[in-house]
């Protein structure tokens, strides 16, 4: 899972034997999401029965911190903080062993739950996401034992995705509310003339059948919808520029200067002069995605292995980018850096 943090635009000498654009440089738009490493806190088993999966049981580790715990409340503030008290001492660990001990013996499938570092993010939002990551790969005991392992566990984006792979991406629109059939469906405008209104479908329906039939563009919610688009590149995964340390504030924090390139060398982030519009700074892993990713800014993304073989030329193409963009994104940015401003503009 990552957060959608904005757009910008790279320069790249596009690798595609045959192409008309090979050897020859080319500017596309990118999409930054920050991708705090996620924390591994449970794991779920599931035995496959004639109507689907059903959940055999669930392990939890002892320790929660309490941006998961917020996620089990709706009032946090008011309510007394019981949530997951039970997974404390001797007896739960002898419970959990039991636990995994059955999933091993009777599931299928075998999946770990974990969650978002959100509080690295610095957003308003103090409540953690949290979703299930299938483990596949050798026996049910291997995979059981493989998920206990990263019990506790941070695990980096890097460690599931690389530079160049295609994935899919999931996320929730930008909701428009409710709109009428022109904008929602973009059915024709009647003429001028026309009464009561011409923003409307002039015909709804035949008498018979006495119904309106689903395929007749009708007002109603925009947006705000659950979508997945396939087959988004990987251009690069970097590192977190300042990483959120262990509360110690040295003199001099040292800033990761992750979006130079070979061929830019300029010591910059990648967040641009005066932060992402709503959203602010990028300081952790982030990835950028080709193209655009549904949903606004600060909006929760979730990334997806791809589903079908990538074979095509544009997928397995090499990426090496020559210069990402940080000029300001409020405006007409014309620096890359603070220091390139202020030695235009001069003392």
């Amino acid at each position: 899972m990552a957060y959608k943090a904005g757009m910008t635009h790279i320069l790249r000498e596009v690798n595609r034997a045959g192409s008309m654009l090979n050897k020859q440089e080319t500017v596309e738009p990118v999409t930054i999401l920050e991708a705090p490493a996620m924390v591994v806190i449970g794991m779920v088993g599931y035995i496959e029965t004639p109507r689907g999966l059903r959940a055999l049981t669930t392990v939890w580790v002892p320790f929660l911190a309490d941006s998961v715990k917020r996620r089990f409340y709706k009032n946090w503030y008011r309510s007394k903080k019981k949530a997951f008290s039970t997974t404390q001492g001797e007896d739960y660990e002898k419970e959990m062993s039991k636990e995994l001990e059955r999933m091993k013996k009777y599931c299928q499938v075998i999946r770990v739950i974990a969650h978002t570092q959100i509080e690295k993010i610095r957003l308003r939002q103090k409540k953690a996401h949290m979703m299930e990551i299938q483990v596949n790969g050798g026996s049910v005991a291997e995979k059981v034992d493989f998920g206990k392992g990263l019990f506790e566990k941070e695990v980096p984006v890097d460690g599931v995705f690389q530079q160049n792979e295609m994935i899919d991406v999931i996320a929730v629109t930008k909701g428009k509310g409710y709109e009428g059939v022109v904008t929602r469906w973009g059915v024709t405008r009647l003429p001028r003339k026309t009464h009561r209104g011409l923003r409307k479908v002039a015909c709804i329906g035949a008498w018979h059948p006495a119904r309106i039939q689903y395929s007749v563009a009708r007002a109603g919610q925009n947006g705000y919808h659950h979508r997945t688009e396939i087959n988004k590149k990987i251009y690069r995964i970097g590192k977190a520029a300042r990483p959120m340390g262990d509360g110690k504030q040295s003199a001099a924090p040292k800033v990761n200067p992750n979006a130079s390139t070979e061929k830019d060398l300029t010591k910059k982030e990648i967040t641009p002069l005066g932060g992402f519009p709503h959203y602010g700074e990028v300081n952790e892993d982030y990835v950028m995605i080709k193209g655009g990713v549904p949903g606004p800014k600060k909006r929760v993304i979730t990334l997806r292995k791809t589903l079908i073989p990538q074979t095509s030329r544009a997928a397995t193409e090499e990426i090496t980018l020559s210069f990402i963009d940080t000029a300001s994104k409020f405006g007409h940015g014309r620096f890359q850096t603070a220091s390139e401003k202020k030695k235009f503009y001069g003392p």
